[in-house]
């Protein structure tokens, strides 16, 4: 039988349900008792002593809130009785860190089948991008999506527009009482198999996983920084191993202009030899812009079919770490099971990004402890006080950070939160600290600031380099990101059983017992093997999930 409660850390003064329990009962744990007073929710957490207004609240053996109302022995921690709080963090506080790596003589010679770039990059995925420097042209870059994908065999299945069709064919009869009468639709796809590869049959270019289409609201009108910022991440959106070359829309009078991204590119990565065509509306005439886009974006087409999966060892994927709907179980079963196969590429020579500085926050001595270079530990110091700051100045904070959902799930403080958070991250050393948008070149675990809002962290990772996106959830959610897989984990099966069409794998045997860590990750990185060589997709590739939203520098959690 699995356990009932967990204590995640020797240090803590909480244990965990991981099922629900009931007022009155009694639970017999590490050769104590407790009587709950109260019905204490899976997911949520008891403490294990009485604590009074002040007393600390540890979990993940740090401390995560303080108690402001009087908490009995075995009731549960709530937002009426706890506020968060972390303890300070420094290059005072530093301590000596030292590594164990995982044995990874498993996997030091297994390979994956990817496209290798120029530049000695390798990518899981052979994409053409078409991407507007100005929200002027969104209408232009829409127009494209439709004529190729429909042409070219990359649009999404019509099963909706086959609905409206039938119901609108039953209006035109006039047989409104049909339509109230009608069951709902059935999802047929849920009768095959979800997952399955991205070759179509009667797609023309086999070796072009797809053409895919960003769409922004900035470029212009905002603060030139916003717009550099902007040309930093659609050159690292270009530069990304899994892009093969890129069609730019330009209407001319912008404040990011078409010599600007042209350099972008070039300083971010000066061994690039991908095409980028550039096009200008004010040149000319609409259509004129058009036709020739169409011309030479098919051109390019034709060019980047012709590059071939050839094996790749694991040490070239660039792997980024995230979570998102997150719960109680998130830090207990997919984030650790995430850090250990971080712990495992980074071991094998590859490179990990962790993200969500927000989600760091009361752990940051940890990751300043493990950051060999004081100068990189500096950045990341600088980085976590700007953004607080930042958002103490507009009335917010890190502590605002916990959405609704996740409180309901058992994540009480941005604290709690950001201790399973950083579990993504396993125990490797820090290899380097990066800002947003700033590219993924140093082997090893690396910081990258982004807010924790979903897509604008996914946008940053893969606009810094990521090839593959770890998304772990224990509420679900679609998001996707058009140039790099995002692979969606749950924390519970429950919600694998309930969004089988969102989530890719389960972490919930962990939770029950059947599994441990180190065992779901080994699962977990199989599966990431097929990914990367194309023999599987990504629900979110499958729902032609593109989420794209880049960060403006504003406050953002």
């Amino acid at each position: 039988m699995s356990a009932r409660v967990l204590k995640v850390h020797p240090a803590d003064n909480v244990i965990v349900a991981l099922r629900n329990l009931s007022a009155g009962e009694r639970i017999e744990f590490e050769n104590d008792v407790y009587e709950l007073p109260y019905t204490v929710e899976a997911k949520h957490k008891f403490v294990t002593e009485d604590r009074q207004p002040g007393d600390p609240i540890i979990m993940y053996g740090v401390l995560v809130g303080k108690a402001t109302q009087p908490i009995r022995r075995g009731e549960s921690i709530t937002t009426f009785n706890l506020k968060h709080d972390a303890d300070r963090y420094g290059l005072d506080k530093k301590q000596p860190y030292s590594w164990h790596a995982p044995d990874v003589t498993a996997w030091e010679n297994r390979t994956f089948m990817g496209y290798h770039r120029a530049d000695g990059s390798v990518g899981t995925r052979n994409y053409w991008l078409v991407v507007p420097l100005v929200f002027c042209e969104n209408r232009n870059v829409l127009i494209l999506k439709d004529a190729f994908e429909r042409e070219l065999g990359y649009a999404q299945p019509e099963a909706y527009r086959d609905q409206v069709h039938e119901l609108l064919s039953l209006y035109r009869a006039g047989d409104m009482s049909v339509i109230k009468k009608m069951q709902p639709f059935v999802d047929e796809s849920q009768n095959k198999t979800l997952h399955h590869t991205n070759q179509q049959t009667d797609r023309p270019f086999k070796n072009v996983d797809g053409i895919k289409f960003l769409t922004h609201e900035m470029g212009c009108g905002g603060t030139r920084q916003d717009s550099a910022y902007l040309g930093s991440l659609l050159a690292g959106f270009i530069n990304n191993p899994n892009v093969a070359g890129a069609t730019v829309l330009s209407l001319g009078c912008q404040h990011l202009q078409a010599d600007m991204i042209s350099a972008e590119i070039k300083r971010q990565n000066p061994k690039s030899d991908k095409p980028v065509l550039l096009f200008e509306q004010q040149a000319g005439t609409e259509y004129a812009l058009m036709s020739q886009a169409v011309k030479e974006t098919f051109l390019g087409l034709v060019e980047i079919n012709k590059i071939e999966r050839k094996p790749a060892p694991l040490s070239a994927l660039t792997v980024g770490l995230k979570c998102g709907g997150s719960d109680g179980f998130s830090g207990i079963s997919a984030n650790p099971a995430i850090g250990h196969l971080s712990d495992v590429i980074v071991a094998l020579g590859g490179k990990t990004v962790l993200a969500e500085f927000p989600e760091l926050n009361g752990v940051e001595q940890e990751l300043i402890n493990r950051t060999d270079d004081e100068a990189k530990a500096q950045k990341f110091i600088n980085l976590m006080g700007d953004y607080s700051a930042q958002a103490q100045a507009v009335g917010s904070g890190f502590d605002m950070n916990p959405s609704p959902g996740n409180i309901k799930d058992g994540l009480i403080t941005d604290a709690i939160k950001s201790a399973g958070a950083a579990k993504k991250g396993g125990t490797a050393p820090v290899a380097d600290v990066l800002d947003y948008a700033e590219p993924i070149t140093t082997p090893g675990l690396n910081l990258l600031c982004t807010p924790g809002n979903d897509v604008e962290a996914t946008t940053g990772m893969a606009g810094s380099g990521a090839t593959v996106i770890l998304f772990t959830t224990g509420l679900g959610t679609p998001t996707g990101n058009p140039v790099c897989p995002v692979v969606k984990i749950s924390t519970n099966t429950t919600l694998k059983n309930r969004m089988p069409d969102v989530i890719d794998f389960d972490s919930g045997p962990i939770v029950d017992g059947e599994q441990g860590i180190e065992q779901n990750a080994d699962a977990l990185l199989e599966y990431i093997i097929r990914l990367a060589s194309g023999e599987e997709i990504t629900q979110a590739e499958r729902l032609g999930q593109d989420d794209f939203i880049p960060w403006k520098r504003g406050v953002s959690l």
